[in-house]
């Protein structure tokens, strides 16, 4: 589940509350070895493991973390959690697992005190592929490599979006549509 990490660790940790978490995360996590990111997986519950969980985030500077991803779903205080123990910048994934279908994940990852800031990215697949990106941009600040890694990712982005274009303009022009 861990891509190899660095020497001094991985750069990126990515903590879920709950591994039924997972399948919403996976979009991320496929998305950090492309952008040339160690990192590693975990789970760990604020509510059910507290203590774990704040021995975790206070022992992450010392790892060499730079940044982390705590998804959660229901009352999603993870986030929360590992921002109050560390300086690191925390960035928060709410899950659409509840029955208010992510509402309360929202909510709860959005709403932090002042003084305790979390980035909030959207529900599931869609905020831990962006938390992967913004990741990237974290750390791409002071690493050329990954910066490189993003920025060309960014125009493989490009290239995908031009390419279903020029095909929907064919199909479209076949059928006698004036696609201006």
């Amino acid at each position: 589940m861990t891509k190899p990490t660095t020497e001094s660790g991985p750069w990126v940790s990515l903590v879920m509350g709950s591994n039924s978490d997972l399948e919403h995360l996976q979009s991320g996590i496929d998305l950090l070895p492309t952008l040339n990111i160690p990192f590693e997986v975990r789970v760990i519950s604020a509510h059910r493991t507290p203590n774990v969980l704040t021995e975790y985030a206070q022992g992450l500077v010392d790892r060499g973390v730079q940044v982390v991803i705590a998804a959660a779903g229901w009352a999603a205080a993870l986030a929360g959690v590992v921002a109050a123990h560390t300086p690191l910048p925390v960035i928060g994934i709410p899950i659409p697992n509840s029955p208010l279908l992510g509402l309360d994940s929202i909510l709860a990852t959005v709403q932090m005190p002042g003084g305790v800031p979390v980035a909030t990215m959207a529900l599931g697949s869609a905020g831990a592929k962006n938390a992967a990106l913004f990741s990237a941009e974290i750390i791409g600040l002071n690493n050329p490599a990954v910066r490189t890694s993003l920025l060309e990712f960014r125009r493989a982005q490009v290239e995908a979006v031009m390419e279903k274009d020029r095909k929907i303009m064919a199909h479209f022009s076949s059928k006698g549509s004036a696609a201006k």
